[in-house]
């Protein structure tokens, strides 16, 4: 008998991380990725009011109506250096040079996570994580955006990866948040949600 028993989950995201971590929570799911058009934060948002928004507005772009025992989670995950977002590089030169711009400091990562039922109550949330770099030389840099292709990672870096082996030195808050989904907090919030 399942913890979320009657109820049917879809991950509306491509990310094999996130469907890692889902997975890990022990709930049955289906994967039906979020074809939207470009994500274009609203005016007037902070940014640390970004990836929240972004999550919802995959929510909302999800193509069908759910039906009534289907639940949609949908998250957005960025990186931000001072005032600065690092989104997913263009290329090995842009992840060559955010990396090299992670280098020696701490930055925040947030994701944003929104769940929907097919009534249409939607729940979402923020969940934060600093991270700290030592500093890095460019032959790292170099051999791990040659060997490990990053392009889709916010930041420019997998957490799980080689670098977060040998070149984090401090996380303050949760790893999982920085793989891409707070399975902690999403737990949380399916319980307060559905039960």
């Amino acid at each position: 008998m399942g913890l979320f028993e009657g109820y049917r989950f879809i991950l509306g995201s491509q990310s094999p991380r996130r469907r890692e971590l889902l997975a890990a929570l022990d709930i049955d799911f289906t994967v039906e990725p979020v074809k939207g058009d470009a994500e274009r934060p609203a005016d007037g948002l902070s940014p640390l009011e970004i990836p929240e928004y972004l999550a919802r507005h995959k929510s909302e772009s999800f193509p069908r109506e759910l039906a009534p025992d289907e639940v949609l989670i949908t998250a957005d995950t960025l990186v931000f250096l001072g005032d600065e977002i690092l989104g997913k590089p263009a290329g090995r030169e842009a992840a060559c040079t955010m990396l090299s711009h992670l280098s020696g400091e701490s930055h925040l990562v947030l994701t944003g996570v929104a769940i929907r039922r097919a009534d249409g109550t939607v729940d979402s949330f923020t969940d934060r994580t600093v991270v700290t770099f030592r500093t890095m030389d460019e032959e790292e840099i170099a051999y791990y955006v040659d060997r490990y292709r990053p392009y889709d990672k916010a930041g420019a870096y997998g957490i799980q990866e080689w670098i977060g082996y040998v070149a984090i030195t401090g996380i303050e808050g949760s790893y999982f948040n920085v793989m891409g989904l707070p399975v902690h907090s999403l737990y949380q919030h399916l319980k307060n949600l559905l039960k």
